[in-house]
């Protein structure tokens, strides 16, 4: 597998490319998770991105503390369908379909679906480096 370790240059010169096709709806529910969530990072062997894929129900959210904030982690979302609200200490946002939201290394956040929502959300999560630095925020 192709990793930052190795150049491209040498990657193509053993033969060592590295490419995965990956059904998330073949991948297992993470146990003991507040709404469905797939590591789509770990199917594929990935070390320097940490890559999941979320449905969250209406009153169920992504994170397992609440709101939170990384050290050192930039944090992505994509929503694919749905909104996805997005709680931070000044707002909350509401991400919409086709629309990315992104929390800088120590920006306190907290996403899920509001209780009252009509539908749930699906949506991409992404963060690098791949760590789990992530701390509860207390207002």
């Amino acid at each position: 597998m192709f990793t930052a370790k190795r150049s491209w240059n040498d990657a193509v010169k053993h033969g060592r490319m590295g490419y995965h096709v990956i059904d998330p709806d073949e991948l297992p529910v993470e146990p003991e998770r507040p709404s469905d969530m797939r590591y789509v990072s770990e199917a594929a062997g990935l070390e320097h991105l940490g890559l999941r894929i979320y449905t969250v129900e209406p009153g169920e959210e992504i994170p397992l503390s609440g709101m939170h904030y990384h050290d050192e982690q930039e944090e992505v979302f994509y929503v694919r369908e749905g909104t996805l609200s997005i709680e931070t200490p000044d707002r909350t946002y509401d991400v919409d379909a086709g629309r990315f939201f992104v929390a800088e290394p120590g920006s306190a956040h907290r996403a899920h679906v509001p209780a009252d929502a009509d539908e749930a959300a699906s949506a991409i999560g992404m963060g690098a480096p791949p760590q789990s630095d992530g701390h509860s925020y207390e207002r």
